[in-house]
C-alpha cells in the first residue's frame, strides 16, 4: 500500500511494504492520490485529464512506472516476508529492567504502577537480588558484548544505595565476563541532591527525568501524597543535572493528558528551560478526565501537526534547537529490514524483574501475575508466553499487516495493546492513530532538514 500526505507544503508518499520515502511533484502527488494499486495510463489520463496535458501525465506516469518496476512503489510484502526468514531472532537477553523502588514519593494522577507499588504492596528490591539479576544477564546474554540494566520504579532514588551496589558489581565484573554494561535511570528527580546528581552524572549512560512541561500542567498531576506540586523542586535540580551531563545522554520525559491538548506549550517550554532532548508522550488508559476520547483525537492530531510546524522554526536557530524523541525518524541509517519487522525485543531480548526476582516481559507487566515468565534464580519457566512475545510481529497481526506505517512503528506497545484490548496482538487503535500522524510529521521535518542541509 502507498500512503499519500501533504503538510506543511510537502507533498508525501511512503510506501508501506518498502518504507520507501517518496517527495512529490503536485501532478504525481495528484496520481497517487487515493490509489490503492499502481494506477494504469488510462486511469491517470481520465483522472487528470482536465488539469495537465498528456506529455505531462505521461511523463508522472513513467516516473511512477519505474519505481514501481524497483519495488520503490506499491511493493509486495514479499521482502517483507523474506526480511522476517533472513534470520534467527536472537534470543539472548541484552537487557533488564530492574525495579528496585516499588514506592514512589509522588502521588501522580495517571500513573500506569499504581502509583508506585504495581498493586503489589510497597518495597524495595535487596542487595541481593539485584546483585543475583546481573549474573542472570550476563550468563543469559551469550554472545553479546554491550548489555543494558535500567532502573527504574515507583522512584528508584529510593534504593539509591541498591542503585550504587549495583552499578559497582557490574563494573567490577566486566573484564572477567567479557561484558560492558550501559546503565540507565528513570526518575522524577525530586530525590536529587548534589551527590546524587554528581553520581548519576558520572555512572548513569543515560538519565530519564520526569518532567510535564508547564507549572501548571507539571503540578496538576505530579504532586506529592499531600496534594503539593513537583514543579518547584525538580525544575533546577533536572537543568542542574543536565548542564554537568558533558555529553551523556538524558532525556525529559513527559507526558500530556486531556486537561493539556495544546501540549506543543509544554515541549516548548522544556526547550526554553535549555533541555535539548525532549519526550512528551500521550497518556494511556480510560476512566477519568485525564484520558482521551474519540472526540479529542482531531484537536491532538493537529496539535501535532502544531508542534512539526514550531519545531521546524528552532530548526532555522542552532541555538533554539533540540530533539524531539517523536520526530526523530532516522530514515537513512535506521534500523534494519529485519528489525523493524520484528519489534522490541519484549519478553525474549528484554525482561523486566520485580523486587522478588521475578521475570515478567517488560516494565509494564509487572504486577500482572499472568505475565510472569520465570524468576532470576531459576529461569525462564514460562517459555510459550516468551515465544508469544517474540512471534508477535508486524506479520502477524493482521491489522499491522495493512497499515502503511508499520516499518516507523514495528506494531506499536505490546503493553498498550494488552492493557485496551486484552490481547498483545491486537494493537491499540488511538496509540496508532497518533504514531501515524508522528510519523507523518517527522517525515516531513526530514524532508525540510534534507531540503535546509540541517544534520
Amino acid at each position: 500500500m502507498v500512503h499519500t500526505y501533504s503538510l506543511n507544503g510537502y507533498n508525501i508518499a511512503v510506501d508501506g511494504n518498502s518504507g520507501t520515502i517518496h517527495l512529490l511533484d503536485d501532478i504525481t502527488f495528484e496520481m497517487l492520490k487515493n490509489e490503492d494499486k499502481m494506477p494504469s495510463l488510462i486511469n491517470a489520463q481520465k483522472k487528470l485529464g482536465g488539469k495537465y496535458n498528456s506529455e505531462e501525465i505521461n511523463e508522472a506516469y513513467e516516473e511512477i512506472k519505474t519505481l514501481n518496476e524497483q519495488d520503490m512503489l506499491f511493493s509486495s510484502e514479499e521482502e517483507l516476508e523474506k526480511a522476517a526468514c533472513s534470520k534467527k531472532l536472537n534470543s539472548d537477553l541484552k537487557a533488564l529492567c530492574l525495579h528496585v523502588s516499588h514506592d514512589c514519593n509522588l502521588r501522580c494522577e495517571y500513573c500506569f504502577a499504581s502509583s508506585g507499588d504495581y498493586n503489589s504492596g510497597r518495597k524495595l528490591m535487596s542487595k541481593d537480588v539485584a546483585l543475583k539479576s546481573v549474573d542472570y544477564l550476563v550468563q543469559n546474554s551469550k554472545g553479546r558484548h554491550n548489555i543494558e540494566i535500567d532502573f527504574f520504579g515507583g522512584e528508584p532514588l529510593m534504593n539509591f544505595d541498591v542503585v550504587k551496589e549495583t552499578v559497582a558489581y557490574g563494573r567490577k565484573i566486566e573484564k572477567e565476563t567479557g561484558k560492558h554494561f550501559y546503565f540507565t535511570i528513570t526518575t522524577n528527580g525530586t530525590l536529587l541532591n548534589e551527590e546524587r546528581i554528581n553520581y548519576l552524572n558520572e555512572n548513569m549512560d543515560n538519565v530519564v527525568i520526569s518532567i510535564d512541561g508547564r507549572k501548571e500542567v507539571h503540578d496538576t498531576v505530579r504532586h506529592d501524597c499531600a496534594g503539593n506540586g513537583s514543579y518547584e523542586k525538580i525544575m533546577p535540580l533536572a537543568q542542574k543535572l543536565v548542564s554537568g551531563r558533558n555529553g551523556k545522554r538524558y532525556f525529559i520525559r513527559g507526558t500530556f493528558t486531556a486537561k493539556n491538548k495544546d501540549f506543543s506549550k509544554d515541549v516548548m517550554h522544556l526547550a526554553d528551560k535549555g533541555f535539548k532532548e525532549i519526550s512528551v508522550e500521550p497518556v494511556v488508559g480510560s476512566g477519568s478526565d485525564l484520558y482521551f476520547t474519540d472526540s479529542d483525537v482531531p484537536d491532538i492530531l493537529k496539535e501535532y501537526e502544531n508542534l512539526a510546524c514550531q519545531y521546524i522554526e528552532r530548526l532555522k536557530d542552532d541555538k533554539k534547537r533540540f530533539r524531539f524523541y517523536h520526530f526523530n525518524i532516522d530514515i537513512y541509517n535506521g534500523p534494519c529490514l529485519f528489525k523493524r519487522v520484528t519489534a522490541c525485543g519484549a519478553g525474549h531480548e528484554y525482561l523486566a524483574v520485580s523486587p522478588d526476582g521475578d521475570l515478567y516481559p517488560c516494565h509494564q507487566f509487572v504486577g500482572q501475575d499472568e505475565f510472569i515468565v520465570g524468576n532470576i534464580y531459576n529461569g525462564i519457566s514460562n517459555n510459550d508466553l516468551c515465544d508469544k512475545f517474540m512471534k508477535n510481529n508486524i506479520l502477524t497481526k493482521e491489522k499491522c499487516r495493512d497499515c502503511w506505517a508499520k516499518l516507523f512503528c514495528s506494531g506499536g506497545c505490546h503493553a498498550n495493546a494488552y492493557f485496551t484490548n486484552g490481547d498483545i496482538s491486537e494493537p491499540n487503535e488511538l496509540s496508532c492513530t497518533l504514531q501515524k500522524k508522528r510519523i507523518e510529521c517527522a517525515v516531513m521535518i526530514q524532508a525540510f532538514k534534507a531540503e535546509n542541509e540541517i544534520v
